[in-house]
């Protein structure tokens, strides 16, 4: 007899496989990047459409980074300042985002895979309509995180917080909440197939009636 499985499934998120020595480069918009060390960015930095697998970006202090429509493989990204860092309709497997803090971080339409994203803090997390599979988000302060019609399977917090969440049309399977402390919810109904703590449906509990139209008096 098959054992049944334990929801939720917990996110399978794996380090970068990056080799020891990454000889440095310098972004290129398109360029293929690959066992590279992108060091003191700063500025506008411009990689859409570029290829990165096996790089390390580290301490960059930037007020753009374009990575519209780029497929990043085993990339590791470490206390980052950004006012503004753009991945909508980008690829990313195997990335790790840890230490800093970004304003606004777009993935909106991205197909993302094994994604950790720890110790930041981000004004504007937009995820909308983004296929989401294996995400971790640990030790993070997040303002809002924007999930309309995102495809979220095996995500979860751990750790963090948010001021808002917006989950509206999102469609989700092993989404792991409880361990994000949201202050609200644009649409708690939006969040069928996700999973919290007895407490946090406690919280929620006049938005889920308001939500269904429900009077409490």
């Amino acid at each position: 007899m098959a054992r049944a499985v334990k929801r939720p499934v917990a996110p399978r998120v794996g380090a970068p496989d990056l080799p020891n020595h990454l000889d440095d480069a310098e972004p290129s918009r398109g360029g293929d990047l690959i066992q590279r060390r992108l060091p003191n960015l700063a500025g506008e930095v411009e990689l859409s459409y570029a290829t990165l697998e096996e790089v390390r970006i580290p301490g960059a202090d930037v007020d753009s980074l374009a990575l519209r429509g780029a497929t990043l493989v085993d990339v590791d990204i470490d206390d980052i300042r950004a006012v503004e860092v753009i991945a909508r309709d980008a690829s990313l497997r195997r990335v790790r985002i840890h230490g800093g803090r970004i304003a606004t971080l777009d993935l909106a339409d991205a197909r993302v895979s094994e994604l950790e994203l720890r110790g930041l803090r981000i004004d504007y997390l937009r995820l909308a309509a983004a296929e989401l599979e294996d995400v971790l988000i640990a030790d993070c302060t997040i303002g809002t995180i924007d999930l309309p019609r995102a495809r979220a399977t095996r995500v979860a917090f751990d750790g963090s917080r948010a001021d808002e969440v917006d989950p509206r049309g999102m469609r989700a399977t092993d989404l792991d909440l409880r361990g994000l402390d949201a202050v609200s919810y644009l649409d708690p109904l939006a969040l069928r197939g996700a999973t919290l703590t007895e407490e946090q449906v406690r919280v929620l509990a006049p938005a889920f009636a308001v939500a269904a139209g429900i009077d409490v008096r």
